[in-house]
């Protein structure tokens, strides 16, 4: 809903924000109940990019998009939601981190939590100051 009251306020730039919520919860894209390889791995990335905007500076862990996109069975996803990591950041989407520090490479073992980078396609503000109805 915040990307949907934001398109008044700060026009089509936020429209990418409603599209990547609208797709993190299946209702866009391949349908959620017949999943695809693909269809997951958009689902995950869009997720990744939709709890990073909410966060504002903050980050998430690569299990916070796994649970949504996989309920039950999220940790069938881990995998591939810290796969799909590795490419919004080769995407410059994303930034990964360990004890607080950026890493860098693909053999990454252990926690990771993600955070945005300067990649990552509309923000919004963190004045508070959202459109309302």
């Amino acid at each position: 809903m915040t990307g949907r009251r934001l398109v008044k306020s700060e026009g089509d730039a936020a429209r990418v924000m409603v599209h990547d919520a609208k797709t993190a919860l299946g209702e866009r894209g391949d349908p959620w109940w017949d999943p695809t390889e693909e269809g997951t791995r958009n689902r995950l990335a869009a997720t990744i990019r939709t709890l990073l905007r909410s966060r504002g500076e903050g980050s998430i862990c690569p299990s916070d998009a796994a649970r949504t996109v996989g309920g039950e069975q999220w940790r069938e996803l881990m995998d591939t939601a810290r796969q799909v990591a590795l490419d919004l950041r080769a995407d410059g989407v994303v930034a990964i981190t360990q004890r607080g520090r950026v890493v860098s490479g693909a053999d990454i073992r252990g926690p990771i939590r993600i955070v945005a980078a300067d990649a990552l396609d509309f923000r919004p503000p963190t004045d508070g100051s959202v459109a309302r109805d």
